[in-house]
């Protein structure tokens, strides 16, 4: 079965085709400046022989229909599907479901309505991600395609995790409560980790750290995620690139009292200004590290911030989990940035996390371990596949509907 996976932004879309009975990816995409003058698309095309070949298109794209037409289109021309008759299922990621949806879910006009109920607890993410349904249904309107929500891995959550300390009307009448984010991403390297250590997962205590651009920590007992950084949004938590994660909420009374800041021009501070941009000025850690080496006190102080916030969600979670027996990185920075996974492990050595530091320096690829031998918590570095996992979450709800 060919399933295509969907990942729709406010003005790019991202998208991954897969032949699923051996799980290999066909074809990637990425289509950006969605509405603008002229749009920007790359393809890349996997070949048998490990050869990867790239496309690159710069045309206008008015709208994500036009766009997902010119993904059809280059498909047909790279597989000569004319009617793309190989292609039998759609997977979309969607931001927030909610409290409504726990579980992949097959695409209906119901479903459609509540996802658009939602945006109010995702207005930067839903209507992009409703618009790549939209699109993909007007194009394909027989196909079977699933909603994929980054929040149902947290639907486990024990209420004293998800409460806020709110009177209960926010709750019951408003929705307000920890959802999380990343979630596609945390029960991907959950799993993949299990594998690797050759465990069955309902049989671990671990700790996913997922560290990009936005960063979240989830705590999974026994296959099943007890806690989480991010909360009704994806503000909430570890230091990120642009985000400020934890803060005292009364900040946000002293912005608008004491320096007449607007509620619009607060949540764009917090969201898009702070974190590691607010304190070095940059977002990409590889030049917060050649700032550091120059000698930047500010870029020094954001990375010590952004190892310092994880290393103390990573105590509290050992403490909620009852011990721990993996700590997973993945992501760009924590797949790929040695010194932070250093900085970050070098404070939890008091809880038997011990970093071999010879084998932080690989870069093997895959799974691989970085904990010395007489550690007590294996240390994992699991590469993140969100697509791939989209696409097993849909194959299962179309195998379950057929």
């Amino acid at each position: 079965m060919h399933v295509l996976v969907i990942n729709s932004g406010s003005s790019s879309i991202k998208f991954h085709l897969y032949d699923m009975e051996q799980e290999n990816l066909l074809v990637s995409g990425k289509l950006e400046s969605i509405g603008e003058s002229i749009g920007h698309s790359v393809y890349l095309d996997y070949k048998t022989n490990g050869e990867i070949i790239e496309h690159k298109e710069d045309s206008a794209i008015v709208d994500h229909t036009t766009g997902l037409k010119h993904v059809f289109a280059f498909l047909q021309q790279r597989f000569s599907m004319g009617t793309m008759k190989p292609l039998q299922a759609i997977g979309h990621r969607v931001v927030h479901g909610g409290e409504t949806f726990q579980t992949p879910t097959l695409i209906n006009a119901d479903v459609m309505t509540s996802i658009r109920e939602m945006i109010p607890l995702a207005p930067l993410h839903n209507p992009a991600n409703l618009a790549g349904i939209e699109a993909a249904q007007h194009l394909f309107p027989h196909l079977p395609q699933v909603a994929i929500f980054d929040t149902a891995f947290f639907r486990s959550l024990p209420p004293y995790a998800y409460h806020y300390a709110l009177p209960k009307a926010f709750y019951t009448q408003h929705h307000i409560r920890r959802y999380g984010f990343h979630g596609i991403s945390h029960q991907h390297v959950a799993k993949q980790a299990a594998d690797y250590l050759q465990q069955d997962l309902a049989n671990l205590k671990v700790i996913t750290l997922h560290l990009g651009n936005g960063a979240s920590a989830a705590a999974i007992h026994k296959g099943i995620c007890i806690d989480t950084s991010m909360g009704m949004t994806p503000l909430e938590g570890l230091v990120m690139g642009t985000r400020c994660g934890d803060i005292d909420p009364a900040v946000h009374f002293y912005f608008a009292r004491s320096l007449g800041m607007s509620v619009d021009e607060i949540e764009a501070l917090l969201n898009h200004d702070s974190g590691l941009k607010g304190l070095s000025g940059v977002t990409d850690m590889r030049e917060i590290h050649r700032l550091v080496a120059q000698g930047d006190v500010q870029a020094a102080l954001a990375i010590d911030m952004f190892c310092y916030r994880i290393a103390k969600y990573i105590g509290a979670y050992y403490v909620a989990l009852g011990g721990l027996d993996a700590l997973i990185f993945t992501a760009r920075i924590g797949e790929n940035d040695a010194i932070i996974r250093q900085a970050i492990c070098s404070r939890l050595t008091v809880l038997g996390i011990d970093l071999d530091l010879e084998r932080n320096q690989r870069g093997d690829g895959g799974t691989v371990d970085l904990s010395k031998d007489n550690s007590k918590v294996t240390i994992l570095v699991t590469p993140s596949d969100e697509e791939l996992e989209i696409a097993r979450q849909t194959l299962l709800v179309i195998n379950e509907t057929s």
